[in-house]
């Protein structure tokens, strides 16, 4: 069942009179820990458990303003902690509430005791996300900005920085009202023909319908397309180096990270368990899962790393193939010919420094479509070719993602996915002539499918699974 926002707002969420607080920081050993409050009392409860040096109470504080002094137990006037703390009266706060900020000390104590302190006086610890939630219940974001947050949160390279940012601030919401207004106006001029029949209106004809709703398809594509590619930005392009043992994977591995994070003999089957590493090439962030080497083996734990390096193959993105070319090829290296032919795949024919043992032209030919590079991990021959090879399968040569909203979100895309079959499913029935009333429905649902995205329309039961994502405190 959908909700209406208003609706949402008023009725669904439980406890918004309440005050909640949360630590705010990463917990461990910091230089400053803040621990934030939001809700109609917080301004009073901070005053409760501050004690300024220049000013006597949070009250006589400026609005918006540092104040410095202590957070002290009023039951037992026992000093917690050197502060600096702000109070921010609503609507023009982050939750459009009272919120009061405290930066402490940084490290596990001192951020816990003044949130217990905090709790003991009339607040609730924070549900993840709830602040953020609070936001979107009123009014300050809108359900795109919201997930954003979370985006912007976990980016992990510039580009999926900027993507989030632009999130953040209504990019992908000014285009989803756009499409939205487009299929509203298509609604009204439906109503309108069927209420007022008789009325000196003019009705709006088959021809104008299929032109408006081929307009909203071609924007929703537009949208969709940029799916994949904003899927890569914002949880990492899933990358899985593959060969037999002792081809130079793990030696690829440490290349790319530029580090030695991989150990790396002459001995076969030195890597027997999965490793995994975040890397950015050019702006697009990068999973590198290391395997283990594929092969027949009795050694137990080995086995079970080329079984899970096998499992690792059916989720990857892409698949970087390792071969020696200082060998014949092995019954192993035609096993990954074969698990490549139909998978996005680069391969890497490494140990060119070595007096070669079969001709590359063979690759190319059983492999026509896959991009083949000369390499010598050891002798840092080919590196830069491989990410060049990378960027190009993905983003063409270019990331440019500055001036268009990007789907980042699997739920933003499935809502697009729903959206795309309502308004196909109206093309379909405006070109069969169908009853203007039948037409509508396709429309509206195409409509209601796009508010779930801006939030305008949503079941509360996904509210609180998208702002379960978040961490406490934001």
């Amino acid at each position: 069942m959908l909700y209406w926002v208003s609706f949402v707002k008023k009725g669904s969420v439980k406890d918004m009179s309440d005050t909640i607080a949360a630590i705010s920081t990463a917990m461990g050993e910091a230089g400053i820990g803040i621990v934030r409050m939001s809700g109609k009392n917080a301004i009073d409860i901070g005053n409760k458990i501050f004690k300024g040096k220049k000013v006597k109470s949070l009250k006589e504080a400026e609005n918006r303003k540092l104040t410095y002094g202590h957070i002290v137990n009023p039951k037992t006037q026992e000093v917690i902690d050197e502060v600096l703390i702000a109070f921010m009266k609503e609507p023009y706060t982050y939750t459009r509430e009272n919120m009061v900020e405290i930066y402490c000390h940084g490290g596990i104590i001192s951020v816990k005791k003044i949130l217990e302190l905090i709790l003991d006086n009339g607040a609730r610890l924070a549900e993840p996300g709830e602040f953020t939630k609070r936001a979107f219940l009123n009014g300050r974001l809108d359900l795109a900005q919201s997930q954003a947050v979370i985006d912007l949160i976990r980016a992990k390279t510039d580009k999926s920085y900027q993507v989030s940012l632009n999130q953040l601030e209504g990019g992908l919401s000014v285009k989803i009202k756009k499409i939205r207004d487009m299929l509203l106006e298509m609604i009204a001029h439906i109503e309108v023909s069927i209420d007022f029949p008789d009325e000196d209106i003019e009705e709006i004809t088959y021809d104008r319908l299929e032109e408006m709703a081929v307009s909203v398809d071609k924007e929703i594509e537009k949208l969709l397309s940029t799916a994949d590619r904003g899927k890569i930005l914002r949880d990492g392009l899933n990358t899985v180096i593959l060969g037999k043992p002792n081809v130079g994977k793990s030696s690829l591995l440490n290349a790319i990270l530029r580090e030695n994070r991989a150990i790396v003999t002459n001995i076969p089957g030195t890597t027997r368990d999965i490793i995994e590493e975040y890397v950015n090439i050019d702006g697009i962030p990068l999973k590198i899962v290391d395997t283990a080497g594929i092969r027949a083996t009795d050694d137990v734990v080995e086995k079970i790393g080329v079984d899970r390096a096998k499992e690792m193959v059916d989720k990857a993105d892409l698949i970087i193939a390792v071969f020696d070319a200082s060998d014949h090829l092995s019954h192993e290296d035609y096993e990954i010919i074969e698990i490549i032919k139909n998978r996005k795949a680069i391969v890497l024919l490494n140990k060119s420094d070595l007096p070669k043992q079969f001709d590359e032209s063979y690759f190319r030919e059983i492999l026509p479509d896959k991009e083949i590079i000369i390499t010598s991990i050891v002798s840092d021959i080919g590196i830069d070719e491989l990410e060049k090879a990378i960027k190009n399968m993905f983003y063409m040569g270019e990331v440019e993602i500055e001036s268009d909203a990007i789907i980042t979100n699997v739920r933003h895309k499935n809502q697009l996915v729903k959206a795309k079959k309502n308004i196909e499913d109206g093309i379909e029935a405006i070109r069969a002539y169908m009853p203007l009333d039948c037409i509508e429905v396709d429309i509206r649902t195409c409509w209601e499918n796009l508010g779930e995205i801006s939030g305008d329309t949503v079941a509360e039961d996904i509210l609180d699974k998208i702002f379960s994502e978040f961490c406490i405190g934001k």
